[in-house]
């Protein structure tokens, strides 16, 4: 979609500098720099920056760049760099927000389970590491298996990729240019962004409701996209709305 803008370009360097580091040192990586549940012991407040540029594999990393790519430039040369980098922070830091809150909602009836059940949170905490370094844990009477499995994947799960960044970028494309034709590979039928772009944040909110994936692997953080796509859906409208000539969002 034309020339690749300086800020996309610098984004895109970042992200494979971080994959490439994260290669090197293995699971330090993530442990250091992918965002981990606030009660989980690995939690740091640089986190919610630097899980941005963290991906789990080669896939990962090539469908978040690629649409950062298609998708980032255009945009900046819409609205400038300064807003374009403030829908891309904003819309991470709001992914990490939708996710948190929404994991605490998964993790907190498992807790306050064991909390009636007589456990201390130290001890709870203490059951969640051992359960995960064996890979196994003990079923008490009278908590379900369900609220378990519900609380130690919440706790152990660290979130890493640029995804909420990136869907904060393809609503606010969506929203500037809702009527350019785009194409799915190997469908040869165009369909405008606001379709195509809108479309994949339902089935994203649908997984998020449901859990259940219709597009792409189950362990991904349907509430993270949506937590993104908000906020640049948000922005870009407030921008919209109050700008009294379109053409001066430089």
């Amino acid at each position: 979609m034309g020339r690749i803008t300086e800020t996309v370009k610098v984004l895109l360097i970042i992200n494979v500098i971080f994959f490439i580091g994260s290669i090197t040192l293995g699971d330090k990586a993530i442990e250091l720099f992918g965002l981990w549940f606030p009660k989980n012991e690995n939690f740091e407040f640089w986190q919610i920056i630097t899980h941005m540029f963290m991906h789990g594999d080669i896939g990962h990393i090539f469908f978040n760049m690629f649409a950062l790519y298609m998708f980032g430039s255009l945009l900046e040369q819409s609205i400038g760099q300064k807003k374009f980098l403030f829908i891309y922070f904003s819309a991470g830091l709001g992914a990490v927000g939708f996710q948190i809150l929404f994991t605490y909602l998964k993790f907190n009836p498992g807790y306050q389970a064991y909390l009636e059940a007589g456990f201390t949170p130290d001890q709870i905490v203490s059951f969640i590491q051992e359960s995960m370094q064996a890979g196994q844990y003990k079923i008490y009477p009278g908590i379900s298996q369900e609220l378990t499995e519900n609380m130690l994947r919440s706790f152990s799960t660290p979130m890493v990729g640029a995804s909420g960044a990136i869907f904060g970028v393809l609503s606010a494309f969506a929203l500037i240019f809702p009527n350019l034709p785009l194409y799915i590979m190997f469908i040869p039928i165009p369909i405008k962004a606001k379709y195509l772009i809108g479309g994949y944040f339902l089935l994203d909110l649908y997984a998020g409701i449901t859990g259940q994936a219709i597009l792409g692997p189950s362990n991904v953080a349907h509430w993270a996209h949506i937590g993104g796509a908000v906020i640049g859906f948000i922005t870009m409208w407030y921008w919209k709305k109050n700008s009294f000539n379109q053409n001066r969002w430089h």
